[in-house]
């Protein structure tokens, strides 16, 4: 399985959504292109449109990894079946699901910001219940785990369902500018790193409310 970017963020989103907004999954194309665009929680920011997001869809479709959803005449909507469903290819528990989500939306991670980030995901009790479940994915040959860069002190890992050869290029660019969370400040201090967790949930929820009266207004 060969997923290029878009439809990787494509799966991500619908996975995503599909825990933390149940109420509005499956998702429209007007949702999913939003939610693709988010400025929050995504790495990198992407400005795609409806058209490039339905040939992504239209692949995925292809692939068996998405279905279209129709309620009587109602606007088409969106579900994956990448995972935690019957017809699924990929068996994956709940973290190890949360973790390839969150590598779809983010591109490669660490441990703990994987464990930082899955919050609304997957409630991880440690970072060491992260390690095992990327040691399955690892296993599995889901994910791998790349080289430690200079000044970091843990490596990185990456799903391995897209572009190799991209995602380390993605990554080595990522690198070249530390920050955490998407906020341009190096730190290891936990404290920082709760306070930089709840701001994402904060603007991830803004988000959210968004999606949800852009639907109410349609």
């Amino acid at each position: 399985m060969k997923l290029n970017s878009l439809e990787t963020r494509v799966l991500g989103v619908l996975m995503e959504k599909a825990v933390t907004t149940p109420d509005q999954y499956p998702l429209s194309l007007n949702a999913l292109t939003t939610g693709c665009n988010q400025k929050t929680n995504r790495e990198p920011v992407m400005d795609v449109s409806e058209s490039e997001v339905l040939d992504a869809i239209s692949t995925l479709i292809e692939k068996l990894l998405v279905s279209e959803v129709r309620f009587g005449s109602r606007v088409a909507k969106y579900q994956h079946r990448f995972s935690g469903t019957e017809f699924a290819e990929v068996k994956l528990n709940k973290a190890q699901q949360a973790i390839i989500c969150l590598m779809f939306l983010r591109g490669p991670q660490t441990a703990g910001e994987l464990r930082s980030r899955s919050q609304r995901l997957f409630e991880f009790n440690n970072v060491q219940q992260v390690e095992e479940a990327l040691a399955e994915l690892v296993k599995k040959d889901y994910v791998s785990q790349l080289p430690r860069e200079p000044g970091r002190r843990e490596s990185r890992f990456m799903h391995l369902f897209g572009d190799a050869e991209i995602q380390a290029a993605e990554a080595a660019a990522q690198s070249s500018a530390p920050k955490v969370a998407g906020h341009g400040v190096a730190t290891d201090s936990s404290a920082a790193d709760a306070l930089v967790s709840r701001l994402e949930s904060l603007e991830a929820r803004v988000t959210e409310l968004e999606e949800m009266l852009s639907e109410l207004l349609k």
